[in-house]
């Protein structure tokens, strides 16, 4: 696709949905929101390029690319506006690109709404330096409203973003081209890197962007105080934990939201939460998945913490433990019992 002009924006306008399928649209009576491919910085609004605490934003934000990951490709990050949606083409604009979008991805002043943070964050840190920062992760979110309404999810399970759209709580809306989009990947796995970018592409890019806002506003009048400071805090330390490779690294990324006082009460306080980093030995990975993850799955079982493997993307002699301060230092105790030999 040709470039344009450093002034304007590529508008580019999706055609609807073959066959009658159902695609993730606005409704009927609204007109279509917009979508302008990125190549050069001043195609962005300048309110992102300048984060500012006297303009705050909300945007829903995620990425795409060839095996997402530190060793992987990142080829678009997707920007969603309430009045637009901006695709910022990796691939065309490069590193001046990126370097533009730096300080809006660190910024505490544009609040990034995302479904599943960890390998975006680590993508961005390692192929670009970006600590992204300032994060509400949809699929936290919707724990922490199940644990709040009385409900735990499985402990070897997460709502997909497929899952979450399909939810009537939230949106209700089917996705059937994401799967779609994930089988063209797997037959080839360059999908992202192709340019110009195909109206498949351009399509399937901003629908996994496009309710990001309404989902946000819809989770957030469900939370309470002390899910929010949860919330939050998770998500820093998500956005964080593929890319800490021992304690000394957090130093380099922004405080964790600190306890609010309206939640210092008592017996009803919650405790502080931390990201622990544990290095397995050679060999001994096996020993703490177990025979088809049954080890893993019952020391989370024993502790109140999220317990990450980097698995065949890696990193893959670390394990990355989250929770509060106490269920984090039994769930390191019983992870190094597993790596010992008996």
């Amino acid at each position: 696709m040709a470039s344009s002009s450093p002034t304007q924006r590529t508008h580019v306008p999706i055609p609807p949905e073959p066959g009658g399928g159902r695609s993730l649209t606005q409704d009927a009576n609204e007109p279509p929101v917009p979508i302008h491919i990125v190549t050069e910085p001043l195609q962005l609004p300048a309110d992102f390029l300048n984060p500012s605490p006297e303009k705050k934003l909300v945007i829903g934000f995620d990425c795409e690319g060839v095996d997402l990951c530190r060793h992987g490709k990142l080829c678009i990050m997707q920007i969603a506006f309430p009045n637009a949606i901006y695709l910022v083409d990796v691939i065309q604009g490069g590193e001046m690109l990126m370097k533009a979008c730096k300080p809006a991805l660190e910024s505490a002043y544009i609040t990034k709404v995302i479904h599943d943070c960890k390998r975006d964050s680590e993508a961005l840190y390692f192929q670009f330096g970006i600590r992204l920062h300032n994060v509400v992760d949809t699929q936290i979110a919707f724990s922490l409203i199940e644990e709040q309404e009385g409900r735990r999810r499985p402990l070897d399970d997460y709502i997909s973003f497929v899952s979450l759209l399909a939810d009537p709580r939230y949106c209700g809306i089917s996705y059937e081209e994401k799967e779609e989009v994930r089988v063209l990947m797997r037959q080839d796995p360059k999908f992202w890197t192709y340019r110009p970018m195909t109206e498949l592409m351009i399509r399937a890019a901003a629908d996994d962007v496009r309710f990001l806002l309404y989902l946000y506003h819809k989770m957030m009048g469900k939370l309470n105080q002390r899910s929010l400071w949860h919330l939050a805090v998770r998500g820093s330390l998500y956005c964080r934990c593929l890319c800490c490779m021992n304690d000394t690294d957090f130093a380099n990324w922004p405080t964790v939201p600190p306890l609010p006082d309206n939640l210092k009460i008592g017996d009803q306080c919650p405790e502080e939460e931390i990201l622990s980093v544990l290095d397995v030995p050679p060999g001994k990975m096996g020993r703490v998945i177990g025979r088809k993850g049954a080890s893993i799955l019952a020391i989370k079982e024993a502790c109140n913490a999220e317990i990450l493997i980097g698995g065949a993307k890696g990193p893959p002699d670390k394990i990355f433990v989250i929770g509060p301060v106490k269920e984090v230092r039994k769930a390191e105790a019983i992870l190094r019992g597993r790596m010992i030999d008996y």
